[in-house]
């Protein structure tokens, strides 16, 4: 059995690698300010930006649903690995040779890395035989699609031969039969027979956002294959097809820079719309877009909360104007309220999906096509209104009370009352009958949304306000930055603290020596105090906060995380001072402390009775002052 991996090259991959980088295949993050940054959280879903990652420090933070940790935790709690698996990813991102106890290799950690192999070496034997004879019909569906050579190599598009010629190939590199049941790429009959999944078949692989395959896609290609148009990857420890969007992969870079993503149907069409020049687009693969295939979106375009709707990105949902794609479209609005940005319906004036419209009228087609899109909004209404006859005064009133629980739905009220004079025009009624309509269909709409936390009683104690964005404080054993009491000396405290903690370089080894050896009157942060002075020495050490984290009782921990990712309300140019200052700021201010305590014995003793003591005090109160002065002259 292999060793465990040295604690040196743990400590060494971590300090290599930029937790920023990471998180950023999952999330769209932005700064937050003060080498922070924010975005939505991965974990819970939520429509302001609660989740903050200090890549200096190496630690991340939800003020939400309070997960956080460091990058090997990220990925621990994305990807479902242990902790060992995350490690020896992370070593080989960056080229890392890492060694274990006694010597020993990698050890096994269990089938989802044997899955993503297998997948991996699945898809490079695809590929390879989309070259061969056997694979001339799809290489001629490609070819009559407008798909070239070029096309498949940039989307992997391989070709699934028949006679069980993958599970012999996969077979032959080591993986047994029962693995690739589990990974879906080959099947159990029920006498015990093996087959392969895909045969005879055009492979698309599906990948994640890091870009490893977790299934594949296959297109039915020849007559006599009696299986559905499209076979995808069942269900396996690593694809679950609601939580994943083809071509995410290919697309995210663009998604996160234009704030825009483009949903279409197949795979075929997210090739032509890349192909096109429209790179946001995605499709769902085998099931209609859902609740997690929006959580996914919704953190990659950075989808914050906003009363200005034009201020947030954009959603463009292609629909096929059969049946099916009626009801993907129904399914869409439904689910509009989970965006803050703006939600947009593209369809073709003729009809076509976008590899037919690309393949007929060119890629200039497809980018007019998501150019010319409607806001969902729009199109929703125009199709409560096109199912009845307007040229009665009952299909206008049938379409009113159709029509007007859409506007009533709509967030934006600029834009609600924009709607509002446009359903009145395309009815010929007046702006306020229409009103009316609306606001009886906003009182008689069930609530929607989680609901609203209770005020606080005045007889509450008065909490902490956590700083902007870190959204309500969640229920956890231990402190929370969002619990501490709103006062400012507690909040002095915090910030000094915060400053110690994440910038220990700027603030120096000689004021956190004295910081140490201070007052601190908020109980939780002395605790965080008594850890910083017990390491005071490995201050300047990478890895500081991370070891203040560990010195701390266990249910503290959090707290530590929590203050080394908090924002620090400064400019960026101007951080070393304010951490300087507000470090300075608080020793002094103990200094005041002790002066005032010791000024009062002084009044209080009889000089006469205990001469000593007496002329003791006045020497520490001519100490203190000369430290403090010494502190504002270093300062």
């Amino acid at each position: 059995m292999a060793g465990l991996i040295k604690r040196s090259d743990i400590d060494e991959v971590r300090s290599r690698t930029n937790l920023a980088d990471i998180v950023g295949d999952y999330v769209t993050l932005k700064s937050a300010g003060s080498g922070s940054m924010k975005g939505l959280c991965p974990f819970h879903e939520e429509r302001s930006p609660s989740f903050h990652v200090r890549p200096q420090v190496g630690f991340y933070h939800c003020f939400g649903c309070g997960e956080g940790g460091d990058v090997y935790t990220f990925l621990q709690r994305m990807d479902h690995v242990s902790f060992s698996e995350a490690v020896e990813r992370l070593a080989g991102r960056i080229s890392y040779e890492l060694h274990y106890e006694d010597g020993g290799a990698a050890t096994d950690h269990g089938n989802r890395a044997r899955i993503l192999a297998a997948n991996q070496a699945a898809s490079e034997f695809f590929v390879a035989q989309l070259a061969s004879p056997e694979a001339a019909p799809g290489r001629s569906f490609l070819g009559e699609r407008g798909f070239d050579q070029s096309a498949a190599e940039r989307f992997g598009i391989g070709f699934a031969p028949r006679g069980g010629v993958l599970m012999k190939h996969l077979n032959k590199l080591g993986y047994s039969s029962e693995e690739l049941v589990v990974a879906g790429l080959i099947g159990k009959g029920e006498r015990g027979d093996y087959y392969d999944r895909f045969r005879g078949r055009l492979v698309w692989p599906i990948r994640d956002v890091t870009g490893q395959t977790l299934g594949f896609g296959a297109r039915r290609l020849l007559d006599d294959d009696k299986g559905p148009k499209y076979l995808n990857t069942p269900e396996t420890p690593v694809y679950h097809k609601s939580q994943v969007l083809y071509g995410l992969d290919l697309a995210k870079k663009d998604i996160s820079r234009g704030k825009q993503i483009v949903v279409v149907e197949g795979y075929t069409d997210v090739m032509a719309c890349h192909l096109a020049g429209v790179t946001t687009a995605v499709a769902t693969c085998g099931t209609a877009f859902g609740v997690d295939h929006i959580k996914i979106v919704r953190r990659m375009i950075g989808d914050y909360d906003n009363a200005d709707t034009t201020a947030t990105g954009e959603v463009i949902f292609t629909f096929d104007p059969d049946e099916a794609g009626q009801k993907a479209a129904n399914r869409a609005f439904a689910e509009e309220h989970r965006f803050a940005a703006q939600t947009f319906v593209a369809v073709a004036p003729d009809g076509l999906d976008p590899c037919d419209l690309r393949l007929k009228k060119g890629d200039g087609a497809v980018r007019r096509l998501v150019t010319t899109r409607k806001p969902m909004f729009e199109f929703k209404i125009r199709r409560e209104l096109a199912v009845h006859d307007l040229e009665t005064v009952e299909g206008r009133v049938a379409a009113l009370r159709a029509a007007a629980p859409v506007v009533a739905g709509i967030r934006d009220s600029a834009l609600g009352i924009g709607y509002v004079r446009s359903v009145a025009g395309w009815l010929g009624m007046e702006p306020t009958e229409v009103q009316n309509a609306v606001t009886a269909a906003k009182r008689t709409a069930a609530p929607s949304g989680p609901p609203k936390a209770p005020q606080q009683s005045q007889s509450e104690p008065a909490s902490q306000p956590p700083p902007e964005g870190f959204g309500e404080a969640p229920a956890q054993a231990g402190p929370s930055i969002m619990s501490l009491k709103v006062d400012a000396i507690t909040r002095l405290e915090r910030d000094t603290l915060m400053a110690v903690l994440q910038h220990p370089d700027v603030v120096g080894a000689e004021l956190i020596s004295k910081l140490t050896q201070i007052s601190i009157a908020e109980p939780s942060l002395a605790v965080v105090r008594d850890a910083i002075a017990s390491l005071v020495d490995r201050a300047l050490e990478p890895g500081w906060a991370s070891a203040v984290a560990d010195e701390v009782p266990s249910s503290f921990s959090t707290f530590v995380k929590q203050l080394s990712v908090a924002p620090i309300p400064e400019r960026e140019e101007r951080i070393a001072v304010y951490c300087v200052q507000v470090t300075t700021d608080l020793i002094e201010r103990d200094f005041l402390r002790q002066k005032r305590e010791l000024l009062g014995v002084l009044q209080r003793m009889d000089r006469e009775s205990d001469p000593e003591r007496y002329v003791q005090t006045q020497r520490d109160l001519m100490r203190i002052e000369a430290d403090r002065r010494a502190l504002r002259e270093e300062t």
